[in-house]
């Protein structure tokens, strides 16, 4: 068990490897997702399209489009979730062991 000054494993090694957390990844993804979809929607806007239609159309095109444009965050998240869902299987793993008494801490 980590003291209370002393980072968890996995947030030294992340802070070593200078990747944000997953918090920080999937704001990030989020944000850039709708800053296409805002700037698809205005140059439709600015196109002469109804602000509704121009809407649903970014946000048909800004799908597909951020797959292309946001390969590299998109790997980030993806290595993110990854590190997340392995903590959670390890914490999983050693709650589980506590309680059928194997702990040998």
């Amino acid at each position: 068990m980590t003291s209370p000054t002393t980072p968890p494993p996995q947030a030294a090694a992340r802070a070593r490897a200078g990747e944000p957390g997953l918090a920080a990844t999937v704001a990030l993804y989020a944000l850039a997702r709708l800053g296409l979809l805002a700037v698809i929607a205005l140059l439709l806007g600015l196109a002469g399209v109804p602000l509704l239609v121009a809407l649903l159309v970014a946000l048909i095109v800004a799908l597909p489009l951020s797959m292309l444009l946001f390969r590299g965050l998109r790997s980030r998240l993806d290595r993110a979730l990854a590190v997340a869902n392995a903590r959670r299987s390890a914490e999983r793993e050693s709650l589980r062991a506590k309680l059928r008494g194997d702990d040998r801490n």
